[in-house]
């Protein structure tokens, strides 16, 4: 036994467990020794592989049975391999130090370093201190983007860690339904090889569904989400306008309300206050000439859009 655990790397404690519960057969008796083979060592080396994909001991039995009796582990371990393989066609790259400093704007950050490390967007590689390995490009070049935007580098942090639990949600929601739809039969006892082949043809027929849904989903929610966005910031905003808004019948920092009718009360101009942000964003956007068309044309928009909402609600 002292040889079977060096040779495995397990401990005798760990090595007698087994023999315990069955996972391990008893050696072969010659006089007062008990004799192990190859295939001790190589049923060990089967029950390490499995635990660390993270079977317990018990469904690890019952996969071990079902070999033993002559049903095969083939078609398991490539169900096995086929859930544990990337799930995303992008390879991990490194990048030194020195080129993630020019990445985020030439400054040396060591708080947000620490903060990408915690959230393995950065690995750290020890061979090489001032090297990273980064397991998604296209994610660290996202949040250059969001810097180079105007986005701290620890809200950007912040709003990855809010972003994947929710994520976690919707894959944990997704593999419930397709488990109970899909993947229950065989799952609900130890599968054959044939079944387990079945399945993981299954897993890459089935793998990019939810990165399609979702990719849909997102983009129908961030246009009708930034529409609405859009709406509320140029056609609702009433805070005080700019103290340099040139005092005048039409200045920059009061806009006529659109009036509903021909009464010509209703279409004489009115000072509504704005905030000075909103302002000065306008004006930016379309030059000082503008402003009050704008945000007039910006709120007949909403009243229009608001008007259709609701007469569709009717229906």
């Amino acid at each position: 036994m002292e040889d079977l655990a060096r040779h495995s790397g397990a401990t005798v404690r760990t090595i007698r467990g087994y023999q315990d519960r069955g996972l391990l057969p008893r050696p072969e008796r010659r006089g007062r020794a008990n004799v192990y083979r190859d295939t001790h060592l190589s049923r060990l080396r089967q029950i390490a592989g499995l635990l660390d994909r993270g079977y317990t001991l018990a469904s690890i039995k019952e996969l071990l049975e079902a070999w033993d009796a002559g049903r095969g582990l083939g078609g398991v371990l490539g169900l096995v391999a086929e859930v544990e393989r990337p799930w995303s066609d992008e390879e991990a790259a490194r990048m030194t130090r020195a080129e993630l400093n020019e990445k985020f704007g030439g400054t040396r950050d060591d708080a947000a370093v620490e903060d990408a490390v915690e959230l393995g967007v950065l690995v750290r590689l020890p061979e090489t201190p001032d090297e990273f390995l980064v397991p998604s490009p296209q994610e660290l070049a996202v949040a250059a983007e969001l810097h180079a935007a105007g986005v701290p580098l620890l809200a950007i942090s912040g709003h990855l860690r809010e972003l994947r639990a929710q994520v976690e949600h919707i894959a944990g929601r997704f593999l419930d339904f397709t488990t109970e739809y899909v993947f229950q039969q065989y799952l609900d006892h130890p599968p054959t090889d044939a079944e387990a082949t079945e399945a993981a043809s299954l897993v890459r027929r089935l793998r990019p569904l939810a990165q399609q849904t979702v990719d849909a989903e997102l983009a129908r929610a961030m246009r009708a989400l930034a529409t609405r966005y859009l709406r509320h910031h140029l056609g609702e905003a009433t805070i005080s306008a700019p103290a340099d808004a040139a005092p005048a019948t039409t200045s920059p920092g009061t806009v006529p309300p659109p009036g509903p009718g021909p009464d010509p009360a209703a279409d004489a101009a009115e000072p509504v206050p704005l905030p000075a942000a909103t302002v000065r964003a306008v004006r930016e956007l379309v030059g000082a000439e503008h402003i009050a068309a704008f945000i007039a044309a910006a709120a007949e928009r909403e009243v229009r859009a608001r008007t259709m909402d609701a007469l569709a609600a009717r229906r």
